[in-house]
């Protein structure tokens, strides 16, 4: 561990708080229809989409049809994507003629991208065409992170309404982000992508001959418009087969740090336009601040781990810190600090290998993601799941002092911790359950890599990864097969709409009820008191739930470890 590198999370914390509340400003605006300086501009573009779509944008939906909209715009999203790659190779823009994807990849491929989860068993520049990159995969990344975003406002709605049985328009509230917020964001973003170096183009496959006389061909493509995408929208799908660690991907050092920045953008944003639209931008702040503690104290273990490295490499004087699976272009601090950010942020992005981490470094990450994904989280998802744990920390805090809890003016009864507690135990059961499943089967056991507490963390991390929708891999994993294909596409299915039912449920419950002005029994919402509770009762329901895979996994092998047993 180095000030240099402490430098550099210091900087990173700073200049993502310093753009919390400018761009939270912005984006409530538009999802309260207010004009922007870009509305002159994109006003009649939204006004043509509304047209063409048959859509009132003044008419309002209630929860129930919020959700089943959202629903059958993902199977739409679905059917298109799937249709894709399953007919890419008669498909124009296929310049390395990549023949058609494989019915069990596809599927899952599809499932994958509609998620947000972006979960990778193919490599991209050996198994996806130009088309398939752009209309399927960008196109869906730009679509379910406008969602997520989408859900996240209605779920704000419900917070802020009174006895009403509305919380928006699913279509408006999808369009109004995409045109407004995600699109010019990565317009300049994939601009400033191609200034460090990342290619943009359709031309062909390049031909090189090595030093050594060897021929080689290197890919090339629309790479900078996915990845400005994949990173503000927290989806993670690579380019290439090496994400982020590819020098086509992630030129420079500026844009490794940028790319992370932007990972954590708008999930950052969306906790001041909470505090914005219930009138109230501390009640923002104080989320904010239960995701900061979460997220410095992951990145300090991370960091401390990948710098000591491993006790028998010290033993024999190198103390150089842990180096593999990195790119020397980032070291530990650019690799260490991606790495939570990636799985903090539900991105899923990698510059390095998770596989080689140390055993407490490769925890974390785990550990970011099997707390639901909520220390900023996948946008629009890192709140809505950060305000099921709040819901639940005030009904606890509402039995300690014998009151009805209420969180911004709204009384929290039976019904909405019922639809809090569904939605959050709904993620273990598929994380442990098809974990269970496949360390038993012998045909899902031969896929892992290591032996050991190492091969049973891969597995593990595999369905924490695509349940929580994060889609990164301990990458020693052979995920491409019929069993992992479905089972971890049912995985990503879990994870994003038995979540997104009971949520929106919760939006709906709330915005019937009457707003309760705050009185002198009220428990503050707002300070140090109340950011301690919702930490302490996400950290104790995680590790009530997650402590013994968790022993079993990286905590034994870090123990290991330590008597020079490594696997």
């Amino acid at each position: 561990m180095t000030m240099i590198g402490w430098i550099q999370i210091i900087l990173f914390c700073a200049i993502l708080v310093a753009l919390v509340r400018p761009l939270g400003g912005y984006m409530t605006r538009v999802f309260n229809g207010e004009r922007t300086f870009l509305s002159p501009v994109l006003r009649p573009v939204e006004a043509a989409i509304y047209w063409l779509g048959g859509v009132d944008e003044k008419r309002e939906q209630h929860w129930l049809t919020y959700t089943v909209a959202m629903l059958f715009f993902h199977v739409g999203g679905f059917v298109i994507l799937y249709a894709v790659m399953r007919l890419q190779a008669v498909l124009p823009f296929n310049p390395a003629e990549q023949s058609a994807v494989a019915p069990d990849l596809a599927f899952n491929t599809a499932i994958s991208f509609i998620t947000n989860t972006n979960w990778q068993n193919y490599g991209g520049e050996s198994t996806m065409s130009y088309l398939t990159q752009m209309l399927g995969l960008t196109h869906q990344n730009f679509l379910s992170g406008a969602t997520g975003i989408a859900l996240a406002v209605a779920l704000i709605r419900g917070f802020v309404r009174s006895s009403a049985r509305t919380i928006g328009n699913f279509w408006v509230d999808v369009t109004r982000t995409t045109l407004y917020v995600l699109l010019p964001i990565c317009l300049v973003y994939a601009l400033f992508l191609v200034w460090q170096g990342m290619p943009q183009t359709l031309g062909a496959y390049v031909d090189a001959t090595t030093l050594e006389g060897a021929k080689q061909t290197i890919a090339v493509g629309p790479v900078a418009s996915q990845v400005a995408i994949k990173m503000l929208g927290t989806n993670g799908g690579g380019f290439f087969n090496a994400n982020a660690a590819h020098p086509f991907e992630n030129p420079t050092a500026l844009s490794n740090f940028v790319q992370m920045l932007s990972i954590f953008l708008l999930g950052a944003a969306l906790t001041n336009v909470f505090g914005r639209m219930v009138g109230n931008e501390r009640q923002g702040w104080a989320i904010f601040a239960v995701m900061g503690v979460l997220f410095i104290v992951g990145v300090a273990v991370t960091y401390w781990a990948e710098a000591y490295g491993t006790t028998g490499l010290n033993a024999l004087g190198l103390t150089g810190g842990n180096m593999e699976g990195k790119e020397v272009r980032f070291g530990i601090i650019g690799s260490a600090l991606f790495a939570v950010v990636t799985t903090a942020a539900s991105c899923g992005a990698v510059n390095a290998m998770h596989d080689s981490l140390t055993a407490l470094g490769g925890m974390i990450p785990l550990i970011n993601m099997q707390l639901g994904e909520i220390i900023i989280g996948g946008v629009g998802a890192g709140l809505y799941g950060m305000l099921l744990f709040v819901v639940l920390a005030i009904f606890v805090a509402g039995l300690m002092v014998g009151r009805t809890p209420e969180y911004v003016g709204k009384k929290i009864e039976a019904r909405e911790v019922k639809m809090a507690m569904l939605a959050i135990l709904i993620l273990p059961l598929s994380y442990l359950g098809w974990t269970a499943v496949a360390v038993v089967l012998p045909s899902a056991v031969a896929s892992m890599a290591n032996a050991g507490p190492h091969g049973f963390t891969e597995v593990l991390y595999a369905y924490t990864s695509a349940t929580g929708n994060n889609g990164s891999a301990f990458a020693g994993l052979s995920g491409n097969t019929l069993f992992y294909n479905l089972t971890l596409a049912s995985s990503m299915f879990i994870g994003r709409f038995f979540m997104i039912i009971p949520a929106m449920a919760l939006a709906g419950s709330l915005a019937e009820k009457k707003s309760h002005p705050a009185s002198a029994g009220t428990f503050p919402t707002t300070g140090g008191l109340f950011v301690g509770l919702v930490v302490g009762v996400i950290l104790i329901i995680g590790g009530l739930t997650f402590f013994p895979a968790l022993a079993l996994g990286p905590i034994v092998e870090h123990l290991a470890m330590i008597n020079n047993t490594l696997f």
